[in-house]
């Protein structure tokens, strides 16, 4: 059995996906007119899953929506509000309007059964407490129902995730049906990833391997100029270090925190609140929470003050890789000059 290939970041695994699928893909998929080049059967490993942000200008990245919806999946959530808030195509995938069913993989995992027993992740995580080198810890996510309705607009990509505690490390394994690897991989594998270190801070292990199974993995036709584009700005060194090193979530991160975090969120999406880098400061959330509290206060100026630039003060608050990320993608909203 050969072990997948390992990459020391997402960055570096996400352009060697890119340049396999559009340079040997096997089948040209036109489903529900969703035309793209396709490979069976992908796997990849991060060696260090911290290091899951992309930092390409090719490939500019929304920072703020990665932290929303890995809370949205922490959160337990189906409801459209926040997730809705940050990314108005999901509103396209509800039913009602009001819920997503499908991809609110959170709601599978971390909400409570309706008979009031824990949550799937609750129960793997009392299993790896109890039996340290168990394999059962398996958080599922599609269910045999959810192929009832031929045509479904919401259909879970992702099956399931998998913890294994090993010698004081957190491994997570994760199996899709499908990923994107241009669009929803790149989500995906920061979300999944920021829910391996929380379940590992949890648990008081370091944070192990990561390693991603995909049943259909494939680039849209309407996307590759933009693949050509990332291979072209990583070809000279495909193995190169992200720009700036990767945050670490606090091993004393509990669920208290998360809570406190999406109250806040709450509060600066619905406007009732505006923080300066000094109200944020005054929190008691460590600092590594703040600065996520920092990235919602940005996207609030940016929805609610589209004639202002950000605050230049919130800035200079901002990591430098977060920085970076905003300046790249709203270049407009950041005062003449500043980008670095």
């Amino acid at each position: 059995m050969i072990a997948p290939p390992a990459f020391p970041s997402f960055q570096c695994a996400y352009a060697a996906v890119l340049r396999h699928v559009t340079e040997h893909y096997e089948f040209v998929n036109l489903a529900r007119g969703n035309d793209s080049h396709e490979i069976i059967g992908a796997s990849f490993r991060l060696i260090d899953p911290r290091q899951r942000a992309l930092y390409l200008t090719n490939r500019p990245v929304n920072p703020v929506y990665h932290y929303a919806e890995a809370l949205w999946y922490l959160g337990g959530m189906r409801n459209l509000d926040l997730i809705g808030h940050y990314a108005t195509r999901r509103r396209a995938d509800s039913r009602d309007g009001t819920t997503i069913e499908g991809s609110s993989y959170g709601a599978r995992i971390f909400a409570p059964r309706p008979d009031g027993a824990p949550s799937a992740f609750d129960r793997a995580l009392e299993l790896l407490r109890a039996e340290k080198d168990s394999k059962r810890a398996y958080l599922p996510v599609f269910e045999a129902g959810d192929l009832d309705e031929i045509g479904h607009p919401d259909l879970p990509c992702l099956v399931g995730l998998q913890l294994l505690a090993r010698d004081g490390y957190l491994h997570m394994v994760t199996y899709m049906r499908a990923n994107d690897a241009n669009r929803g991989m790149v989500c995906d594998v920061y979300s999944f990833t920021l829910i391996q270190e929380f379940a590992a801070a949890q648990l008081g292990l370091r944070l192990g391997d990561y390693t991603h199974h995909v049943g259909s993995m494939h680039v849209g036709v309407r996307d590759l100029a933009r693949a050509a584009g990332v291979l072209e700005e990583t070809a000279a060194d495909p193995e190169a270090a992200p720009l700036f090193p990767a945050p670490v979530m606090p091993r004393n991160t509990t669920w208290t925190h998360i809570s406190t975090v999406l109250e806040h969120e709450e509060l600066l999406r619905t406007n009732q609140a505006q923080y300066t880098p000094t109200d944020v400061a005054g929190l008691d959330l460590p600092r590594y929470w703040q600065q996520v509290l920092l990235l919602f206060e940005a996207h609030r100026q940016i929805v609610n003050c589209p004639a202002d630039p950000i605050d230049q003060q919130l800035l200079d608050a901002l990591e430098p890789g977060a920085r970076w990320q905003i300046e790249r993608r709203w270049p407009t909203r950041v005062a003449a000059g500043e980008i670095a």
